[in-house]
């Protein structure tokens, strides 16, 4: 096992975060967790449910704690993938910053434990999945729903940035829907932690890349605003702005701001993604500005339906 794995086991800040307010699962029945009975886990703590996904590294499962008798959503990661990748400092760094986030749109981060050939996160369960199925199913959101997203998006993209966190990979496969349909950020694999540096590492999804990173140039948190304008359109319309046959084209489309906009988008809609799908960083519209939009204020609703029409049937 390589040194880094082993590492693992010196990240007891994890537990020490367990704060009393802090609570396992989501919807009712609710379980505090009391920090100064943490444990270490294994999987025999466990009644494993259902799979909730599948990773390139591993799986997802539904899971409930045997004592408490709480449902939370279980990680399992094999650690040689891990290592045949070599991102395990990748991983110890997801560790530490999720687990030392707290806000109501951050998927929660609760502990984690290893065995001789995997890794196990336990992280909160969000029983409504991906935003990406669900934006598969619907077609498009509507107004009120993309722009609620915007709002807790941008909330809790603002919380990240005062922490000096850069996500980096906002996209629709990366976030879930709680209970109530709030967006919860649920993957932090591609986030770093900057408080002064410019990075210069290309990372994220291709449709939702900004112009400074395919062009090679440093970046700073202002990636994340482009990604939010590049998942608002995304939301509006059910594909990204930027997308084509090939991956040259798509790059050519993102260093021009080749923006073209459907019909369906309405007009507020429109105004909001053109500040901030901006060339120049700088020029995006600021996070506090998202949310004070008028169109976001106008149509968001923190309570969401908890359906959508599906897409008409092309048979």
């Amino acid at each position: 096992m390589s040194q880094t794995l082993k590492n693992l086991t010196t990240v007891g800040a994890l537990r020490e975060e367990m704060d009393p307010e802090a609570v396992m699962g989501t919807g009712p029945g609710q379980v505090p967790v009391n920090p100064s009975s943490q444990k270490k886990f294994s999987i025999t703590d466990f009644d494993i449910g259902r799979p909730l996904g599948k990773g390139k590294f591993g799986n997802v499962y539904l899971a409930r704690e045997k004592k408490l008798k709480v449902i939370v959503a279980l990680k399992v990661l094999f650690k040689s993938q891990m290592e045949k990748e070599g991102v395990e400092h990748q991983l110890r760094r997801e560790i530490e910053i999720q687990s030392h986030l707290r806000h109501p749109n951050i998927l929660r981060f609760y502990n984690y434990f290893h065995d001789s050939s995997r890794v196990f996160l336990i992280l909160e369960f969000a029983p409504r999945g991906e935003m990406y199925k669900e934006l598969q199913r619907c077609g498009r959101f509507t107004d009120q729903r993309t722009a609620t997203f915007m709002e807790e998006i941008a909330d809790a993209l603002l919380y990240c940035h005062e922490q000096k966190v850069i996500h980096r990979d906002i996209k629709p496969e990366n976030l879930l829907l709680a209970y109530r349909g709030e967006l919860k950020i649920a993957d932090f694999g591609w986030s770093v932690h900057a408080p002064s540096l410019r990075r210069r590492t290309m990372c994220g999804t291709l449709d939702y890349l900004p112009p400074e990173m395919i062009e090679g140039h440093s970046h700073d948190e202002k990636v994340d605003l482009w990604c939010v304008g590049v998942l608002c359109y995304e939301c509006s319309v059910g594909s990204p702005p930027f997308e084509t046959a090939s991956h040259s084209e798509t790059y050519k489309r993102i260093s021009k701001v080749d923006l073209q906009f459907p019909k369906e988008v309405s007009e507020g809609g429109r105004d909001l993604i053109s500040k901030l799908l901006r060339h120049s960083p700088y020029m995006r519209l600021p996070l506090k500005r998202v949310i004070e939009h008028p169109w976001v204020k106008a149509n968001s609703c923190r309570v969401l339906p908890p359906v959508c029409q599906p897409k008409p049937s092309s048979h």
